[in-house]
């Protein structure tokens, strides 16, 4: 990390990267994406990325794809780790809502030392992953298990909630009020259906959940269990859904 490396630098540098952390590239990264994500206009965002461009941190150009650097990456997974390390502390030791820690991991990610993340680390007993299932990163690790998008599961599948994306926090709070989170077993009722929408259920409980949240929520087979993939094309029950009713809008983290 060098000295100028400003939080504007590390924000941009840090959603760039988990843009593509994602199956299928399903969030490659974009000007209206990023200006959604930082709140902030989509000239003020293109300015910025020619900026990065020019300070070698990107391969940028207009209306093309946006892209790492070496050492873009290395400043990157610099702050990825040390965000991640952040969360996973004030989930497990303050009692922090997975869906209320994002915006104080923001504030810290910046301002936190290395000495710090280095003893939270091992405080935490060097976790793998952070609250959201995502894998915090380390010189060496093995990559991820293999996992599919829920979205992608069909009827009869039963599986584990391995990780859930933290870019929308009303997705987050949604699937706690349906008691889903991380290691949660759910069992495909109804597959995603034309109108977009399928159905789980998890022991005695039935949740029917829209396109952009069963997108949002990556899963493995359940144990002794397969998982087959179909395209959302068969219908299902037309029936109404809660979370597509709650209005969730995308708030970039």
């Amino acid at each position: 990390m060098t000295a100028d490396v400003t939080r504007v630098t590390e924000d941009y540098l840090r959603l760039i990267w988990q843009s593509r952390d994602w199956p299928d590239g399903q969030r490659r990264p974009t000007t209206g994406s990023l200006a959604a994500a930082l709140g902030v206009t989509p000239s003020t965002v293109s300015a910025n990325l020619k900026k990065l461009a020019g300070r070698q941190l990107i391969d940028y150009e207009p209306y093309g794809a946006i892209a790492l650097t070496g050492e873009g990456e290395k400043i990157a997974l610099h702050v990825v780790r040390r965000r991640r390390i952040i969360e996973t502390f004030l989930v497990r030791q303050l009692g922090v809502e997975w869906d209320e820690v994002l915006d104080e991991a923001d504030r810290l990610e910046h301002v936190v030392s290395e000495r710090l993340i280095g003893r939270l680390d091992e405080i935490l007993g060097h976790p793998a992953v952070d609250p959201h299932g995502d894998p915090i990163p380390r010189p060496g690790q093995a990559g991820e298990p293999s996992a599919v998008v829920l979205s992608s599961c069909v009827s009869g599948d039963s599986v584990q909630v391995v990780r859930v994306s933290d870019m929308n926090t009303d997705i987050l709070r949604f699937l706690s009020g349906r008691g889903i989170g991380l290691g949660t077993t759910l069992v495909v009722e109804v597959e995603m259906s034309a109108t977009g929408l399928m159905r789980v259920r998890h022991g005695e409980r039935v949740a029917e959940l829209s396109a952009p949240i069963a997108a949002a929520v990556l899963v493995v087979p359940a144990s002794g269990a397969g998982v087959q993939q179909s395209p959302p094309d068969r219908d299902g029950p037309d029936r109404d859904n809660p979370a597509a009713e709650d209005g969730v809008t995308t708030t970039g983290r």
